[in-house]
């Protein structure tokens, strides 16, 4: 913990559950996707289209974050992002349609088997959960990733048992921030007291925007930043800075 910096309280009197983001706040997603896109490139033979490793995720990881920011806030499906994140770069490279078709129907579910079985967390990550648990609070992730994917990357990761509930953008066909996915995971949770739910995340759009527009409580994770003042309920730094009482 930095020493230069106040700790993170969550207060067990005024908070029934704690749901944590999965990418980037629980798992290291950059870095597991890092070495399963590069294992997608040799397993695959992708060298006849780029001419490196190094290439081939650069240009996946272009088109990749442009159709993120379009599959969040709904306005395009799960099946065009699947898709079109492979297609789009093979036909940059010069793959003909058919061909770039045919290769992202394989290369989707190579890539998502292999970046299930990654296992690197964001550090700090398994400590804040042992806190938590410890603490008697129930431990929910609630996360836009694919379902396929999400179970595999917590079970490969070691956190299976100290996971209590898992709230997926999938299981009722809207992402974070809509409101509706906040609600059904407080249903799921049976704890139907907003302000008593406290949400962890990265990314402030989605996690943490959302959250407070469900009434929640929340802290937004900024690894190695200084605090952004214009979130509300927020604050940063690293995952060992939050404390329980």
């Amino acid at each position: 913990m930095n020493i230069s910096e106040p700790p993170i309280i969550i207060d067990t009197n005024k908070i029934s559950i704690v749901w944590l983001d999965l990418d980037d706040t629980l798992i290291d997603f950059q870095a597991n996707s890092l070495r399963a896109l590069e294992k997608v490139y040799h397993l695959q033979q992708l060298s006849c289209y780029f001419a490196s490793p190094q290439e081939w995720i650069e240009r996946y990881h272009h088109y990749n974050s442009l159709l993120w920011k379009d599959y969040a806030p709904g306005r395009i499906t799960r099946e065009y992002l699947k898709m079109e994140r492979f297609r789009m770069p093979l036909m940059e490279a010069g793959a003909s349609l058919d061909k770039a078709t045919a290769l992202s129907e394989i290369l989707d579910p190579v890539y998502l088997s292999l970046l299930g079985e990654e296992k690197q967390l964001v550090p700090g990550a398994r400590d804040l959960l042992v806190k938590i648990k410890n603490a008697g609070l129930p431990i929910g992730i609630l996360s836009n990733g694919f379902v396929e994917v999400q179970h595999k990357k917590i079970a490969s990761a070691g956190m299976k048992d100290m996971i209590d509930i898992v709230v997926l953008s999938d299981d009722i066909g809207v992402n974070k921030p809509d409101v509706r996915l906040f609600q059904h995971a407080m249903k799921v949770s049976k704890e139907m007291h907003p302000e008593r739910h406290l949400m962890i995340g990265d990314n402030p759009d989605t996690d943490i925007a959302g959250a407070i527009a469900a009434g929640w409580q929340a802290i937004h994770f900024i690894p190695n930043s200084s605090v952004n003042p214009s979130l509300l309920c927020s604050s940063t730094g690293e995952l060992d800075r939050i404390l329980i009482k």
